[in-house]
């Protein structure tokens, strides 16, 4: 298969969607890959990094349209892209068409093969091409809320793991999923006060290995397993603080 990495034009985005490494593996299994003049070097990969794998490199985005029989990109085609789809051609990206019918119409009338990232799943229901975005989502709401904090952009000063002799700041967190984990465990590894519902401590626990596989609780974790599901449908607080030094989080229930 042709598989063909157009250079992201939508604004602000400076993602690309297939890495250097990617790109190796594409070719070793028997694709060819083309990808657009300097569509990796937003995030720190030049085009000599894919033409040492085995890539080839387009000049211009037309040319990687043409060519391929399947569009890896990262977000969305934008309008000034849709005359470049065409019928039988494959298009892999995050697409998130229920929130824009005028997106959604546009594919539909092009013919072209869909496939969303946010809607691919694994027989366990997981979302594998969801999560990692969503880890991201939950350690940056956390590092931005902090900025926030900051007096020079408009907080009240409050530094949020706090000082010898001042608290630190709270942090309280709704939902327990892995937006919600991550920002639990960025907020801990901070030394904030977090406070969280009860499906944050139950999923915690639930996934200690995969993706909370740095966590650790202290004690108690059969008791709060029990909390937990004896407790699904009432709301139960629990605080969550955590060391920065060797990123062990405690849990206790309130």
């Amino acid at each position: 298969m042709k598989i063909g990495v157009p250079k992201e034009i939508k604004t602000n985005e400076n993602r690309v969607a297939l890495v250097p490494a990617g790109a190796e593996a594409l070719v070793g299994a028997g694709h060819s890959v083309m990808i657009e003049k300097g569509a990796g070097e937003g995030s720190g990969f030049p085009d000599t990094a894919y033409t040492a794998v085995g890539a080839k490199v387009g000049p211009d985005a037309d040319t990687v349209w043409r060519e391929a029989d399947m569009i890896m990109k990262v977000k969305e085609p934008i309008k000034v892209e849709w005359p470049r789809m065409r019928k039988g051609q494959v298009i892999f990206t995050y697409f998130h068409f229920a929130a824009d019918k005028e997106l959604t119409m546009a594919h539909v009338k092009s013919g072209a093969t869909c496939i969303a990232y946010e809607t691919v799943e694994l027989p366990s229901r997981e979302l594998p091409l969801l999560t990692p975005m969503s880890e991201v989502a939950g350690r940056m709401a956390v590092q931005e809320g902090a900025k926030y904090l900051e007096k020079i952009y408009g907080g009240r000063g409050v530094l949020l793991g706090g000082v010898p002799g001042v608290a630190p700041g709270k942090v309280v967190i709704l939902g327990g999923g892995i937006v919600g984990i991550n920002a639990a465990k960025m907020a801990a590894g901070l030394g904030a006060k977090v406070n969280g519902s009860s499906a944050l401590i139950r999923h915690s626990i639930a996934w200690p290995l995969n993706s909370m596989s740095s966590w650790r609780t202290e004690s108690g974790l059969p008791s709060a397993t029990r909390i937990c599901s004896r407790t699904r449908s009432t709301p139960v607080i629990a605080s969550v603080t955590g060391c920065s030094t060797c990123s062990r989080v405690f849990i206790s229930m309130k």
